[in-house]
Parts: C-alpha cells; sequence; structure tokens
C-alpha cells in the first residue's frame, strides 16, 4: 500500500483518483493547489508519489514539479494534463516528472503507473541501503593524527586517475585503502577488480592479467578477458606486487605506457581505460637494488605513494576499532552486544600486535564467540590470545604499590596454570605443590575464571 498525494484544481478530478487509488487499499491526500501541496508534503514526509496537474492557477504543475525536485530529487511525481502535448511532455520529462499521463484518466493507466513508480523507488532504496553497507564495510576507523591525515589524502587522491602506491605491513588495511580510492572517485560505478599477485603461479599470472584467446594453450577451450580488461574503465588493484616475477613486471609495464593489452594467444591488442592502484609490503627500493624488481615499473606504479601505519603506531584508535568489530561479531552471530572493561582495553592496548588490524578483529571475532558474559575482562585476555605471555609480561608493570604487584603477578600466574591443566584443581595443585582447598580460596578471591 502506498500514501498518495493528488495534485488539482479540479475536485471532480481528484475524487476520481482517488476512488481509484482507495478501491486498490492505497492511502491518498488531496490538494487543491501547488502551495497546499507542498505544505503537505512538509508535513507529510512519508508520501510515496505525487499525481499533479500541470495547468492550475496560481503556481502551475510544472513549478511544483520544480519545487518538489528541489526538496527531495527522489520524489515520484507522475504529471496529468487535459491539455497535453508532446512539448508539455518532454519538458515535464527534462525536469524530473516520472511519467506524463492525459486526461482523461485511464484507470488501467493510472495503476500501472504507479506501479512502475513504487517500483523504481523500492529499487532506488535498495541501491542506496547497499551503497551504505559498502561504504560502512569499507571505512576507515580511527581517529588518530595519521589515519586523519591518510583519509585527507585518499580524499585528495582519489578524484584523480594517478597511479598510487600504497605501501604497509601484512594486516594493516592496505586493500581498504585501495577500496575507498575507487568508491570516492568518478569510477566509483564501474568495476574494482583485485588481483593477489602473490597468489597466483608464476606460469598463470600473465593470462590472469590479460586474459587469453581460444586455443592459447592446452585447457584454453574458449577465449577469456584477463584482469585489465575487466577493469575497463574502473580500477584494478594489484596487492602484492613486490611478489610478481620480472616477466610479468614488465607487461605491466608496457600496460601502464600504451594502455593496451594483448591476450595471451591473441594477435591484436585492445585499449583499456583502467585506473592502477598497486600494494605490497615490501621495500620497492630495496627490491629494485637487488634487481627483484623493475626501477621503470617502480616509478610507473608510484605517481602517489601511500604508507598505511600500523596498529602499534596508532594505539589511540584500538577503542574505536575494538567496538566497531565487537558490533559486527555480534550482529554475525547474532549475540547480545558485548564490550571489554577498562582493565582489558588498557591491556590490549600494550600490546604490539604484529598481525595488526587483521590479528585485532581475528581476536575480537574469538572474545565474541568465546566468552559467556557481556563483559570481556583482563582474566579472558590470555585465554583468547594465540601467544598469552604477551599479556601477562605487560599487565603487571601498571600496579602502584609493591603489594598490589605481588597480588596482580600472583593472579596472573595462578590463571596461566590453570588454562596450562585445563582447569583440573586437583593437578594444578599438585603441580604448585600446593593444597587444593588453598587454590579454591585464591580462585574465589581473584576471581578467576
Amino acid at each position: 500500500m502506498a500514501k498518495i498525494l493528488i495534485v488539482d484544481d479540479e475536485e471532480s478530478v481528484r475524487d476520481s483518483l482517488a476512488m481509484i487509488l482507495r478501491y486498490e487499499r492505497h492511502e491518498t491526500i488531496e490538494a487543491p493547489n501547488g502551495k497546499t501541496a507542498l505544505a503537505t508534503l512538509d508535513a507529510e514526509p512519508s508520501i510515496d508519489v505525487v499525481f499533479c496537474d500541470v495547468k492550475m492557477p496560481g503556481m502551475d504543475g510544472l513549478e511544483v514539479l520544480d519545487a518538489i525536485r528541489a526538496r527531495d530529487p527522489d520524489q515520484k511525481v507522475i504529471m496529468i494534463s487535459g491539455h497535453g502535448t508532446i512539448e508539455t511532455a518532454v519538458e515535464a520529462t527534462k525536469r524530473g516528472a516520472f511519467e506524463f499521463l492525459e486526461k482523461p484518466l485511464d484507470q488501467e493507466r493510472i495503476l500501472l503507473s504507479l506501479r512502475n513508480a513504487m517500483t523504481q523507488s523500492r529499487l532506488e532504496t535498495g541501491t542506496r541501503r547497499l551503497q551504505s553497507e559498502l561504504h560502512d564495510k569499507w571505512r576507515i576507523i580511527g581517529d588518530s593524527t595519521s589515519m586523519a591525515e591518510l583519509r585527507a589524502t585518499i580524499e585528495r587522491i582519489a578524484p584523480t586517475d594517478a597511479r598510487v602506491l600504497v605501501t604497509g605491513e601484512n594486516g594493516t588495511g592496505k586493500e581498504l585503502v585501495a577500496r575507498n580510492l575507487h568508491i570516492l572517485s568518478k569510477r566509483h560505478d564501474e568495476p574494482f577488480v583485485d588481483l593477489n599477485c602473490a597468489a597466483l603461479p608464476r606460469e598463470l599470472i600473465e593470462s590472469e592479467l590479460f586474459g587469453y584467446e581460444k586455443g592459447a594453450f592446452t585447457g584454453a577451450e574458449s577465449a577469456r578477458a584477463g584482469r585489465f580488461e575487466q577493469a575497463d574503465r574502473g580500477t584494478i588493484f594489484l596487492d602484492e606486487i613486490g611478489d610478481m616475477d620480472l616477466e610479468a613486471q614488465a607487461k605491466v609495464l608496457r600496460v601502464l605506457e600504451t594502455g593496451e593489452v594483448q591476450r595471451v594467444g591473441g594477435k591484436t591488442g585492445k585499449v583499456v581505460d583502467v585506473r592502477v592502484i598497486a600494494a605490497t609490503n615490501k621495500d620497492l627500493h630495496e627490491e629494485v637494488r637487488e634487481g627483484r624488481f623493475r626501477e621503470d615499473l617502480l616509478y610507473r606504479l608510484e605517481v602517489i605513494p601511500i604508507v598505511v601505519p600500523p596498529l602499534r603506531d596508532r594505539a589511540a584508535d584500538l577503542p574505536a576499532l575494538l567496538a566497531k568489530f565487537l558490533e559486527d561479531f555480534c550482529d554475525k552471530y547474532q549475540l547480545a552486544r558485548k564490550t571489554f572493561s577498562a582493565e582489558a582495553l588498557a591491556a590490549l592496548g600494550r600490546l604490539e600486535w604484529p598481525g595488526n588490524v587483521r590479528e585485532l578483529r581475528n581476536f575480537t571475532e574469538r572474545a565474541v564467540l568465546l566468552v559467556p558474559g557481556t563483559e570481556i575482562g583482563p582474566a579472558d585476555l590470555a585465554r583468547l590470545s594465540s601467544n598469552p605471555a604477551r599479556v601477562y609480561d605487560e599487565s603487571v608493570f601498571d600496579c602502584a604499590t609493591y603489594e598490589e604487584f605481588k597480588a596482580t603477578s600472583e593472579r596472573l600466574y595462578l590463571q596461566k596454570k590453570l588454562e596450562e591443566f585445563g582447569w583440573n584443581i586437583k593437578r594444578t595443585a599438585e603441580a604448585l605443590g600446593m593444597q587444593r582447598s588453598n587454590l579454591y580460596k585464591k580462585i574465589d578471591r581473584y576471581n578467576l575464571k
């Protein structure tokens, strides 16, 4: 069911149109002139479709259409007229009318136009929702100075076609940078094609990049476009380009110089319009010195260098990243919202995170799945960490007094030993040379879990 505004200075037309629409279980609101129609739209923002007459005293229909489109470009407006001409219909369409209907109004035509308008509206709403989800998926999180500078650089560079070389450690978010460069570019509606150069065998990378013709090699039963062709008018992301062999580098260089690709087994080339973004965790200048990377290709790729900082250099972003990951995984697994305690956040902030944001994300997923409560505390960290010693060794140094240090050390030591023996109290007590009753008391005292 739709909510429909009918704008016409003739009451009989409004009544007949409303009767047709209400019979189909739609809700209708009527306005005798343009001024009233605009006031109604302000008061009723949930109106789905407007039927508006062209010829009205005072403010005519085309003026009403302009005012509606200025307020809400997505509002569907169907123009109606008893004096319709081709010129009027064309003008209404140019100004953004969804459709133009002539009087006397035909019931089937009215309902068909309404269905088409509602269908298009739903498609546009769905597209906006998907775009919003896409932007959220690839959103760069963090308010540290380095991340603010990174976002500013992306916003400046994205609208251009300049080639970009993204460098950084594994797990820092190099693909995230590439995705944002594409989303914010004029090519955002065109393909984003990615290729992990390290994941392909040397003998396959050429056919993946440039495609092949039928019969080019054993198994090539039909022709296939390569990644450069697939990315035509869009963006190609060459991830881990530092692992590409020298022969393939030479052919990529040729494409960058000529803008033309030639399929394996092909006799002619094809011109492609592709923006190239490359990424690597290697120092390509060092690779050039060692003879493993072409210097001319490096300078072709490194028009704009972007360095993604490691997580240890932006610890201030940790709370925001953890909050986002907690929300994502709680939603994914349909679990109650969870949080890290202040003590746990402080302990996590002291770690190095050699796997960077990827490691942090994996750690958060484990926390969501393995911690039964809604708060994740310090006692949970060692059980969740892939390297428990990292957590234990650091957290004792925040103690203000020696007595607090001794108590904290004992708590962490007992927690670690209990984990080692799978929480078997008898075996743990025997290993420690401690009575079980004494161990139970310490478990209660330190609230070990």
